[in-house]
């Protein structure tokens, strides 16, 4: 664990270093040759920049133990992270298009040769951060948040490229806003559903799960006569968690054990629920529905 932690701050510093250099070089080019699409791609890394910080931050917060203030962890740390991440590019990508259109009225003319040379420079150095940040994107929605992030200026910047291109060949300067456009419509298409997962996440949405069957299974356990008061939520991406109550023959306490024992083996390995909470009754709510309709109930 140690070892991956190393290894996951020492790739979350290359791809800040990288993107902090991306940012001047393409903040200098678009003054230079008065790419709008040029500087678009300055500010989506300076964001770059700042989401890497956060998202390691957030990953290393995320590691410390619960304790008496945070009982379930600091794990949602990360979500928030994510969350602000999926925000920033929104908001960047929608001030972009408004500027895009404006610049659609009225073309300024454009530098396609620095355009075309820094392009290629940010594409080479945005595709090599994505690549950096591409293994911890599949387990993490905070890691994934920033690799789209580094992602969407790799796609960015050769978009940049074919529209340096055209500019240099055809001298059609309003390619830069329409290219400007285009991506940015790209990278809030790719980000709606991180933000949406997040937001679902921290409202403590219930995970995709076929509740209906999972009571089913429930009730194949011998002694198991009900199961109502049910809630399911996720504390991040990877760990959900489920609270019930279960209506039981009148036994001893004793004889109850074995039953949770083998209800939480059933959820956590068909289910894949990470933690089970369970209330026996006998006659309570034994004719209550799965989920509760009183808010005072809860």
């Amino acid at each position: 664990m140690h070892e991956n932690s190393k290894m996951s701050g020492m790739r979350f510093l290359a791809v800040t270093v990288l993107n902090a250099l991306i940012t001047i070089v393409e903040l200098a080019g678009g003054l230079f040759s008065e790419s709008l699409a040029l500087l678009s791609d300055a500010f989506h890394n300076l964001g770059d920049s700042a989401s890497v910080v956060l998202a390691y931050v957030a990953s290393r917060i995320g590691l410390k133990n619960s304790n008496t203030s945070k009982t379930f962890g600091y794990r949602r740390a990360e979500i928030i992270s994510a969350f602000i991440n999926a925000i920033f590019l929104i908001v960047v990508s929608v001030f972009l298009i408004a500027e895009s259109i404006r610049r659609l009225t009225a073309p300024s003319p454009v530098n396609g040769g620095i355009m075309l040379i820094v392009a290629v420079i940010g594409t080479v150095a945005n595709f090599g951060s994505a690549w950096l940040l591409s293994r911890g994107a599949k387990g993490s929605l905070n890691i994934k948040a920033t690799y789209l992030h580094i992602l969407s200026d790799a796609l960015s910047s050769f978009g940049i490229i074919i529209g340096a291109i055209i500019i240099q060949i055809w001298h059609v300067d309003i390619v830069d806003p329409i290219v400007t456009i285009l991506v940015s419509i790209y990278i809030m298409w790719e980000t709606w559903p991180v933000l949406k997962e997040a937001i679902n996440i921290l409202m403590q949405a219930a995970p995709n799960l076929d509740f209906e069957a999972m009571k089913r299974d429930m009730l194949k356990e011998p002694g198991v006569v009900n199961v109502h008061h049910i809630h399911v939520w996720q504390i991040d991406e990877n760990r959900i968690m489920f609270s019930a109550h279960i209506n039981l023959n009148d036994q001893l306490l004793s004889d109850v054990e074995p039953v949770y024992r083998h209800l939480e083996n059933l959820l956590q390995k068909k289910y894949h629920v990470d933690h089970v909470t369970l209330q026996a009754e006998v006659f309570r709510g034994k004719s209550n529905e799965l989920f509760t309709r009183d808010r005072h109930d809860i």
